[in-house]
């Protein structure tokens, strides 16, 4: 009888302290800690989203220089917000994308209307490699740097803030 009770106890007070820190600015919805981080990237192999464009984890151990892994959608509209920085940041950091759950037709559609920031694009049809990344959602982006090791992660849309405050600063300490 009394299991109940605390469980609810606990979760009110889960819930209250979110709501506290939110009010006092402390509390990010989008911050979340991915296990990945600093770790090597997991191992995967997807299918080319566009002719000759796929890629594996293999790919991304190999780099000698960071590159920026983003998962999106074609359905995904905050993906649709962050495209025209993507396209901002494309000659001064290499981005690759992951199409997540969907059609390759739309994949392609999307980036073709929307400008292709990509140097590479692959398929994650299924979200199975997703999984072993941490996603949690789209658009989730990675830095991943020399060796293929994972040095930043973020679940929410790329903002200009993000490329001059963190992710250029960090990419530039990465390479050799």
């Amino acid at each position: 009888m009394a299991a109940p009770l605390v469980v609810a106890a606990g979760a009110g007070v889960g819930f209250w302290r979110m709501l506290s820190g939110m009010s006092h600015g402390s509390f990010d919805p989008h911050d979340i800690h991915a296990p990945v981080l600093n770790r090597p990237v997991p191992d995967f192999s997807l299918p080319d989203q566009a002719p000759g464009t796929g890629f594996s984890a293999q790919d991304l151990r190999e780099l000698k220089s960071p590159v920026l892994v983003n998962y999106f959608a074609s359905w995904c509209i905050p993906c649709v917000a962050e495209m025209p920085v993507l396209n901002g940041l494309k000659d001064r950091l290499p981005i690759w994308g992951i199409a997540y759950k969907d059609k390759p037709e739309h994949a392609l559609g999307f980036v073709q209307r929307a400008g292709n920031p990509y140097t590479r694009i692959a398929a994650d049809h299924d979200g199975l490699a997703a999984i072993d990344w941490g996603v949690s959602g789209v658009p989730e982006t990675f830095l991943i740097g020399p060796g293929g090791v994972i040095r930043w992660h973020t679940a929410s849309p790329i903002t200009e803030t993000m490329i001059t405050g963190t992710i250029l600063p960090l990419a530039g300490s990465l390479k050799p």
